[in-house]
């Protein structure tokens, strides 16, 4: 269709007179043009745009510019045309500020309360999602549905096996530091033999779950958070509740059980490795063999804490799975929300895994100790 270009044309009276194809192809090429144009008919009595064969976006906001951002008097307008430029008039205008909003002192008790009810909010989708997947590992032990074995392996394998490397090195990194600045310590006070006995309980009973379940929330986490989140972005989730398929019981449950699974053993693998680092450490500083540290480690570190670290080990990889589920079922179908949920998600499993680990060394407090 080869509508007229656009113009304007000055009426008898003096009425501006509004022509042809108001759209952006149309109107790039002969801006200029009318732009003069329009300023010559700026003091027009009146504007007809009764012949305006169409009006986009671009040519409605170059009138309203041109009227001074608002509507001229006798103006002529189709009813096709006015909601472009009621859309105009609604926009705020340039170089006005938004009002400054004043804080009151009632303002900070009310972000608390919303703070405080959000905590309730996630809490209580999490103990939804336990009492879900418990329903649903009650099923599987009926055997009225089939164990996920391959996502159970999937996930393992994924959340355990290709994190030992870097748990490895951060593991043995970590045991180097940690003997180094022990063995500063004590050879001032002649108590070297006293490095095993640091060594020992610091990284099997307490460092090694607690590194381990950082990395594991920053890297499994995260990862879990985000393929749930973009399955539901990309509305997988609903796809899987069409087919009658539990997504707790494909997605969520094989999560849980592989990370509580992995976790233990990874804590297992940096604990040895952290050894085998202050080991090396303590060979290197105090000249210790390694023979005698590890004939001395078994009777300075009794084997309950070995059994301590492994069960915090096991909870906090539930612990971290559950949150990342929770959290990735909560994304909404947009980016922001993937990106914002991925990182509440991180924080909030290495801030409960803090807790948790408080609470244990409460519950276990005469526990494993030397006597």
């Amino acid at each position: 269709m080869n509508l007229p270009a656009p113009g304007v044309n000055l009426a008898p009276g003096g009425v501006a007179c509004l022509v042809g194809d108001w759209t952006l192809a149309r109107l790039l090429p002969a801006e200029a043009s009318l732009a003069v144009a329009l300023a010559a008919a700026a003091r027009a009595p009146g504007w007809d745009l009764s012949q305006v064969a169409r009006l986009d976006s671009y040519g409605a906001a170059l009138l309203w510019r041109s009227w001074g951002r608002r509507l001229p008097p006798g103006l002529i307008l189709p009813p096709a045309l006015a909601p472009s430029f009621e859309a105009l008039a609604r926009l705020p205008a340039e170089g006005v500020r938004a009002p400054c909003i004043r804080y009151r002192p009632g303002d900070g008790i009310r972000q608390l309360g919303v703070w405080v009810l959000g905590l309730l909010h996630h809490i209580h989708g999490v103990i939804t999602l336990l009492g879900l997947l418990s329903l649903e590992m009650l099923q599987l032990l009926r055997g009225r549905s089939p164990w996920p074995w391959r996502e159970f392996s999937a996930n393992l394998y994924k959340s355990g096996v290709m994190a030992m490397p870097v748990v490895a090195l951060v593991g043995f990194l970590i045991g180097v530091v940690l003997s180094y600045l022990s063995a500063l310590q004590l050879r001032a006070f002649g108590a070297d033999t006293f490095i095993v006995n640091i060594l020992g309980l610091g990284i099997i009973r307490e460092l090694g779950p607690i590194l381990v379940a950082v990395l594991v929330a920053g890297r499994s986490g995260s990862a879990m958070t985000a393929q749930l989140g973009v399955m539901r972005v990309t509305e997988e989730i609903d796809a899987l509740l069409t087919m009658g398929i539990s997504p707790y019981l494909r997605l969520v449950l094989p999560k849980v059980l592989a990370l509580s699974v992995a976790l233990p053993l990874l804590t297992l693998w940096c604990s040895s490795l952290a050894i085998l680092g202050g080991m090396v450490s303590a060979r290197l500083q105090l000249d210790m063999s390694f023979h005698y540290f590890l004939s001395a480690l078994p009777r300075s570190v009794p084997f309950a804490n070995l059994l301590i670290g492994l069960g915090k080990g096991a909870v906090f990889g539930g612990l971290i799975a559950l949150l990342a589920c929770h959290f990735g079922l909560r994304v909404k179908p947009n980016t922001e929300s993937l990106s914002a949920n991925t990182t509440t998600s991180v924080v909030s499993a290495i801030t409960v895994v803090i807790l948790v680990d408080a609470i244990f060394a409460i519950a276990t407090r005469s526990l494993g100790l030397p006597r």
